[in-house]
């Protein structure tokens, strides 16, 4: 009960938190810009109290203020951008609905609205950047008593040393391969430690085919009032995504769980959308320029259009610029390989500076692909490899995107063995199982800084 209510109590200092950022942010640009704005700005200080309230709102909804303790700073970064966005665009659709927008100063507005997001961002990494380092120092700890195997006891230790700012130490262990000798430790255990004890936390971990164990474990412990935690040994199970669910009033771990759904779906659509549609427009002049080289220099026609497999494994129809000379198609799909002839210097270059997937933005409104995901493959590569990787078709399990994190590490271009595929494949199946609004932004600024530049044919 008493972590409970710190947890609670956390919670309410982290939605005050935010408030308070976004009122003295509001308030600050009001007062710069008080020139700007009538003597007795009345409407602005409830529109600030209003968005200040509506925030933490936001947040709380899309899971803002969950314990930050092991999750990743990317994350938390896209669940706050996320909440300011759409905190953002429930200001607009009132303002517009009550015709009272023309009351604020636009550039009032689109200040505070930067500022609120900046300030929370760098307040909020400062933070979680301080709590590393203070549990990296062995400060802020929650201590855990672990109960399982011994294979499995090492294995988690291995990932708690390699991740110190996770913040937990095991401090005790019942580790036995002998059930009966382990049943009686806990229940000594859980008799001495109901009311009083030196652990935060009970780790289990066995594999699925002990589930009888966890369940009279789980019964012996119901008395010692923490968190129980299982972490099924699952190194046998290829994972895409998993997550508890129930079903059917039955409790269940999903092994092959596409994290897009619900919320995080409708984040990326708004995602792509939205900057999908600022992207096409920059990109615009210099895709109508590329086309008119491309014309000028191999004639008609100017894009390359292909089919590839996309979510759920549906085909569509891809776009990118033309960078071969006109050829007959050899059977199935033949990549390209350094000192191609077929390759033009035009489409070298194009292909060098991943300039010739422009197009591709086309496919990103069409609401076929998005900006960010596992690169789609020719669909014959798809019939080969399904058969040679296991894994393979789960990267069909979300969009496929103009870039992605295997490109953004130079997994790119021709792939010579199923070794080079194997490792895209890691590279996707990670992008899946972590993906956030944070890890997309990642993603998009490495592609700016290093992704465009292709040494590959």
């Amino acid at each position: 009960m008493l972590r409970n209510a710190n947890n609670d109590m956390l919670r309410m200092v982290m939605r005050g938190f935010d408030a308070a950022i976004a009122v003295s942010v509001s308030m600050f640009f009001l007062w710069c810009l008080s020139s700007r704005i009538p003597v007795d700005p009345v409407e602005y200080h409830l529109l600030i109290i209003a968005g200040g309230l509506l925030l933490p709102a936001i947040g709380e909804t899309f899971g803002l203020y969950k314990p930050w303790r092991g999750r990743s700073v990317f994350s938390m970064f896209g669940t706050y951008v996320a909440s300011w966005l759409v905190t953002v665009l429930l200001i607009s659709v009132f303002l517009v609905m009550t015709q009272s927008g023309y009351i604020y100063s636009r550039l009032w507005m689109g200040f505070s609205s930067i500022g609120v997001l900046f300030a929370g961002l760098f307040l909020r990494g400062a933070l979680y950047i301080y709590l590393r380092r203070l549990r990296a120092s062995g400060y802020n700890l929650k201590s855990v008593l672990f109960i399982g195997r011994p294979e499995n006891l090492e294995h988690v230790r291995r990932r708690l040393s390699g991740m110190p700012y996770v913040g937990y130490r095991i401090d005790r262990t019942i580790v036995h391969d002998d059930e009966a000798q382990v049943m009686k430790a806990v229940r000594q255990l859980a008799s001495d430690s109901a009311f009083q004890r030196n652990f935060n936390e009970i780790w289990l971990s066995y594999p699925l085919s002990d589930g009888s164990i966890v369940n009279r474990l789980a019964d012996a412990l119901v008395s010692v009032p923490v968190d129980l935690r299982y972490f099924p040994d699952l190194s046998d199970v290829r994972l895409l995504n998993h997550r508890m669910a129930q079903v059917a009033d039955m409790f269940s771990i999903d092994l092959n769980y596409s994290p897009l759904n619900g919320p995080a779906r409708f984040i990326k659509t708004l995602e792509d959308r939205l900057l999908g549609t600022l992207l096409f427009l920059i990109f615009l002049p210099v895709a109508v320029i590329i086309g008119l080289c491309v014309w000028l220099t191999m004639g008609w026609p100017i894009l390359f259009k292909q089919y590839r497999h996309g979510l759920d494994g549906k085909r569509f129809k891809i776009y990118k610029f033309r960078s071969m000379k006109l050829h007959t198609p050899e059977k199935g799909t033949c990549q390209a390989r350094y000192g191609d002839a077929r390759i033009t210097r035009l489409g070298y270059w194009l292909r060098q500076t991943s300039l010739d997937e422009l197009p591709q933005f086309y496919n990103v409104l069409q609401g076929r692909m998005s900006l960010v995901g596992p690169r789609p493959h020719a669909t014959d590569h798809n019939a080969m490899y399904k058969d040679l990787i296991s894994a393979y078709m789960q990267r069909n399990r979300v969009k496929p995107g103009i870039t992605g994190w295997a490109q953004v590490h130079g997994l790119r271009g021709i792939t010579e063995d199923v070794s080079a595929m194997q490792k895209r494949i890691e590279y996707d199946l990670y992008y899946i199982n972590n993906w956030s609004l944070g890890l997309d932004l990642k993603i998009l600024l490495l592609t700016i800084k290093r992704g465009f530049i292709n040494d590959k044919p």
